[in-house]
């Protein structure tokens, strides 16, 4: 693909790629198991801490997700040139170009405010109702209005979180500003929806499909209290490691269509001592 002055070049993969990027990431944990999973394990204690405050709190984490993006990048980088994830790679985003990483964090977060509110004319404002009620989402999600406005929402999130996927590598390895970064990472989304599509549905299954089944199968055999804590053995560790995978596949499918050429040897990219 030509490349104008101001543009990014990319390529289109075929759809089995989805397929390859979760492999090449389950390989990448595998060589790096509790590096990884600690890894992991220390974001989502740390999201857990700040999310407790109030109002504030969810807000900051979206907004500095591409900011964490950026350290999960960077532990990925480091494992294929020969070095381990380790937890100190989670502040790494904070060392590289905050000035377009806050901006693609702000749009997120808008993005997302607009897709929920875009659902009103679909639901009636059921969604926004749950949204700001303290039933419980087991007790809500049942309403088919809700469900309605959950599809709705999604639909309309999707050119946010298309927009958003790729942002943040573009920044730390490509050097874009964030309006470039949302665009170019849009264009490699729409060009790329075959292996996207593919990706985004084996993530649906073994992410969401296979645990729904394992969980009513543990169920159906056993007493709640005893389910509870096979669910809490079996379910909620596959889980983990899955979305440890799924954060791994962000950089694999990164490289794979920024950096093609380099199959699975380094990336060509600024000095990792100060960008990533």
């Amino acid at each position: 693909m030509s490349a104008g002055p101001v543009d990014v070049p990319f390529v289109r993969q075929p759809g089995p790629r989805g397929i390859h990027w979760l492999r090449q990431a389950f390989r990448m944990l595998q060589a790096a198991r509790g590096q990884w999973l600690s890894l992991l394990l220390a974001f989502y204690l740390l999201q857990l801490v700040v999310g407790l405050i109030p109002y504030a709190g969810p807000i900051a984490m979206m907004v500095l997700r591409p900011v964490f993006t950026v350290g999960f990048l960077a532990a990925a980088w480091t494992q294929e040139r020969g070095g381990m994830p380790s937890i100190r790679h989670l502040g790494r985003g904070f060392e590289a170009n905050l000035g377009a990483l806050i901006p693609i964090g702000l749009f997120l977060l808008v993005g997302t405010l607009l897709a929920v509110l875009a659902s009103i004319p679909f639901d009636g404002g059921a969604l926004v109702d749950a949204l700001k009620s303290a039933e419980p989402a087991d007790e809500a999600l049942p309403n088919p209005q809700i469900q309605v406005g959950m599809l709705a929402s999604i639909v309309f999130a999707l050119p946010v979180v298309a927009a958003a996927w790729f942002a943040p590598g573009l920044v730390v390895f490509n050097n874009c500003g964030a309006a470039r970064a949302l665009a170019t990472s849009l264009k490699a989304v729409l060009t790329n929806w075959k292996p996207l599509g593919v990706y985004a549905l084996v993530v649906a299954l073994y992410g969401a499909v296979f645990p729904a089944i394992g969980i009513a199968l543990i169920a159906a055999v056993l007493p709640p209290a005893a389910a509870r804590i096979a669910v809490a053995l079996t379910i909620v560790p596959y889980v983990f490691i899955f979305i440890t995978v799924q954060t791994i596949s962000d950089y694999v499918s990164y490289r794979d269509i920024f950096h093609p050429e380099e199959g699975t040897g380094p990336v060509v990219s600024p000095d990792p001592g100060t960008n990533v």
